[in-house]
């Protein structure tokens, strides 16, 4: 994935903490308005970049930046450069139906209000109970009023919300964590393949749940943005891929001016080309978490396409061990051979045992199924041969216990006669 020395820079920069960055809440103030008023309470700070209009910079504070009367009042929320990226790609328009399937604890949520001007409708959902205390009170604080919190597994919302039914969907998909080493160190230690291939096979259903509620007919939308905090191919370019092969989507372009390409091959392995257009986030080389993001358009409603590709069936991935060294490992393919159990191989398998009976039947003509009548009538006549058989058995055998009793009985008569001889026999006289 990485040249050696662009290796060792990534490692040096997972030991870094990030700048700290908040978002201007422009449903209630102006950046330069916040700017200005964070600086006479002695906060040194910087626009965030050009690439955002709403982003701040904090190199020091003299006062505790998440405890100030600004943010308090929802003029602010501290919030990773990352994690303006995938709503700049969703970039959601006014008066739309919009869902945010991993929303806590609300940075994404409260983002997306505001580009909506609080108009349309915004689900927020959230899976964990203990983290939606935060994101209920982010909302509030921020002064969003178009959204409806929702305690759903992401898996279950297309029969709560009903397929095809929103405008646009954005995934910030649970990951194993592996751009984000420097909050979590435990990720270089604890982490393991199998870890990654588990959040990679709870990625792809969670995506496919996405796609199916968002409507290609749409006039405004059917876009899908997937995102992850993780630098994994397993986890990103795989995933997407797997949903190009399963949906009738595509990947269009994200929107960011900035960031490398996705990849369309990595090592013996080939993508689709057009993942080209996803983007990656580094530490080393952009200063911020290390991040994907892919941006899908549903071209119809269409739920499965038949065939899977051949780069999906062997995934490999990058992941760090307990040095923090990158290794590059193969990613067993537990993940899509379940999958695709569940959506492909059992149809298929049924498939071709009707083809093989077909054949059968054309060979040596159709069979008729007996009915039930005939059933329980041939089973009767094979107890009937059988209690038969039985009894016939016993005759035999007791026959021969009778033809035993006779011979011994002729055995004793002789042996008497016999005796009796013996008795008769006169003396001899000397």
């Amino acid at each position: 994935m990485f040249p050696v020395a662009e290796v060792v820079e990534l490692i040096e920069a997972n030991e870094i903490s990030r700048p700290t960055c908040l978002r201007t809440n422009t449903l209630k103030t102006r950046r330069r308005d916040l700017a200005g008023v964070l600086i006479n309470r002695g906060v040194n700070l910087d626009p965030l970049g050009k690439w955002s209009k709403v982003g701040l910079t904090v190199y020091d504070s003299q006062v505790p930046i998440g405890a100030t009367p600004e943010y308090m009042a929802g003029h602010y929320m501290l919030q990773s450069a990352s994690s303006f990226l995938p709503v700049m790609a969703l970039a959601p328009q006014e008066k739309e139906r919009i869902l945010d399937m991993a929303a806590a604890p609300g940075g994404k949520t409260t983002y997306i209000a505001a580009l909506m001007k609080n108009t349309g409708i915004i689900y927020a959902n959230e899976l964990k109970n203990s983290r939606l205390k935060s994101l209920s009170a982010n909302i509030h604080r921020m002064g969003v009023t178009n959204s409806i919190i929702s305690n759903y597994d992401g898996k279950e919302l297309p029969k709560v919300l009903g397929l095809n039914s929103l405008d646009r969907v954005l995934l910030d998909a649970p990951c194993s964590g592996t751009g984000i080493i420097w909050k979590d160190e435990n990720v270089k230690s604890k982490k393991s393949v199998e870890d990654i291939m588990k959040c990679a096979f709870l990625q792809k259903q969670l995506l496919l749940a996405a796609i199916d509620m968002v409507d290609s007919g749409s006039k405004s939308g059917g876009y899908v943005v997937y995102s992850t905090c993780s630098i994994t191919v397993a986890e990103n370019e795989a995933v997407v891929n797997y949903a190009l092969s399963r949906r009738d989507v595509k990947v269009v372009p994200c929107g960011l001016d900035f960031g490398q390409h996705g990849f369309n091959r990595f090592r013996e392995h080939r993508f689709h080309p057009s993942l080209e257009k996803t983007r990656r986030f580094y530490p080393h080389v952009h200063n911020m978490d290390g991040f994907f993001v892919a941006k899908l358009k549903k071209m119809s409603n269409t739920k499965q396409i038949p065939k899977a590709t051949e780069a999906e069936e062997n995934i490999p991935n990058t992941v760090e061990d307990e040095d923090g060294e990158i290794n590059d490992g193969n990613i067993v393919t537990d993940q899509n051979e379940r999958l695709d159990t569940e959506t492909t191989t059992i149809s298929e398998s049924s498939k071709t045992k009707m083809i093989k009976a077909n054949k059968h039947d054309k060979r040596q003509g159709k069979r008729k199924h007996p009915s039930k009548e005939e059933i329980s009538k041939s089973r009767e006549e094979k107890r009937k041969a059988l209690r038969k058989a039985k009894s016939d058995g016993e005759e035999k055998e007791t026959d021969k216990e009778h033809g035993k009793l006779d011979e011994a009985s002729e055995q004793l008569n002789e042996t008497g006669a016999q005796a009796g001889r013996k008795l008769k026999r006169p003396k001899r006289q000397h």
